[in-house]
C-alpha cells in the first residue's frame, strides 16, 4: 500500500519533503501534484524505477516521452544542447508555468534515454514540485495521471488517485485538488517554434 501524505502547497514541510526525497532516492515511485494535472514520478537516474513508470504506462522505456521536472533552468544544460537566445528568453518568459518545452538533448542523458534526439522540460509552478526536485539534487521524470472515464480526462481528487494507485506506487501526495487541464507543449528543438498540444499554459508568451 501506497503511503499518503498531506503536503501545503503555499509552505511545503521540509520533514515531509525529506521523506518524498528519501522514497525517490530508494527507487520510489511517488504521485505528486503539479501546476496542471498530478504526476507520476520517479528519480531520472533509478533504472528500476523508470522501468516500473513505463511498464504502468505500457511503453518501451527507450520510447518513452516522459518529461524531465527541473525546479528551474540552472541545470538546463546538463540535458539540453546549447540553445539560442531567443529560445532561452521563451523558457525564461513561460517557466515556472504549465509548459512543457521539447529541446535538443544533450548527451549526457541518463542511459535508456541516450539514443533521444529531444528532451521535454518542466519546470512546474507548483512548489511541492519544485522543492522536491531541488531537495533530490536532479529533475524527476513526470508523466500524467490520466482517467479511464473518457469525460473526465485527469482524476484531480488526491484520494481517489489513492485509491487507484495504492499497489502500484509507493507514496501519494495530497496537494490539494489537481486541475484536469495538461501543460501546453511547445516544441523548439530546431530553432522554430511548434504548439504540439495546447494544454493550460497561454500561448500569448510566444
Amino acid at each position: 500500500m501506497a503511503e499518503f501524505i498531506r503536503i501545503y502547497e503555499e509552505n511545503p514541510n521540509p520533514k515531509e519533503i525529506e521523506k518524498v526525497v528519501n522514497i525517490l532516492k530508494k527507487g520510489g515511485l511517488i504521485i505528486y501534484p503539479t501546476d496542471t494535472v498530478y504526476g507520476l514520478g520517479c528519480d531520472i537516474t533509478n533504472l528500476k524505477a523508470l522501468e516500473r513508470v513505463a511498464k504502468i504506462k505500457g511503453v518501451k522505456l527507450e520510447k518513452s516521452n516522459f518529461s524531465f521536472v527541473c525546479h528551474d533552468l540552472s541545470n538546463l544544460s546538463d540535458y539540453v544542447k546549447q540553445i539560442d537566445t531567443s529560445t532561452f528568453k521563451l523558457l525564461k518568459r513561460a517557466l515556472p508555468g504549465p509548459y512543457t518545452f521539447v529541446l535538443p538533448s544533450s548527451k549526457n542523458l541518463p542511459n535508456p534515454f541516450k539514443k533521444k534526439k529531444t528532451v521535454g522540460i518542466r519546470v512546474p509552478n507548483n512548489n511541492i514540485a519544485i522543492e522536491i526536485v531541488k531537495k533530490l539534487g536532479r529533475p524527476i521524470i513526470s508523466t500524467s495521471i490520466h482517467d479511464e472515464d473518457e469525460i473526465i480526462e485527469y482524476t484531480t481528487d488526491p484520494e481517489l488517485i489513492k485509491e487507484k494507485w495504492d499497489n502500484l506506487v509507493d507514496l501519494v501526495i495530497d496537494g490539494g485538488y489537481g486541475d484536469n487541464e495538461a501543460s501546453t507543449v511547445i516544441d523548439v528543438s530546431d530553432g522554430d517554434v511548434v504548439i504540439i498540444r495546447e494544454g493550460k499554459g497561454s500561448l500569448d508568451i510566444l
